[in-house]
């Protein structure tokens, strides 16, 4: 078994649809909650990460370019992460093809967790 991040990814319209009145958000997290205890019945959940805020900063180059926003040139952004345990990114893509973020349009980036080498 190996340990996979999925990056949860939106766009703005999508992320407002599914969340922009109380009862859209309700049924959201109703649907985001029945997912994550599924993962956690079949033991596929490893961690269950973190929601991320839509803003923040960016550094990048030898200069040390600030820039505002963490996808400044893309429309995605990113929600939030969880850890997964799959045997292997096959296994990985089918748990993604049930998050409720990509039914309702979004997108889960999986990544495979290299070891640590220390």
């Amino acid at each position: 078994m190996s340990d996979f991040v999925f990056l949860l990814r939106s766009q703005e319209e999508d992320y407002q649809q599914a969340m922009g009145t109380p009862e859209r958000a309700q049924k959201s997290l109703q649907a985001w909650v029945a997912w994550i205890e599924q993962l956690e019945a079949r033991q596929q959940l490893k961690n269950p990460g973190l929601p991320l805020e839509r803003t923040g900063k960016s550094v990048r180059g030898k200069q040390l370019a600030v820039s505002d926003g963490p996808f400044t040139e893309a429309k995605d952004i990113i929600l939030g992460f969880i850890v997964i345990e799959a045997r292997d990114l096959d296994h990985a893509l089918e748990i993604a093809k049930g998050c409720p973020l990509v039914l309702g349009g979004g997108a889960v980036e999986i990544r495979p967790v290299m070891e640590a080498p220390f």
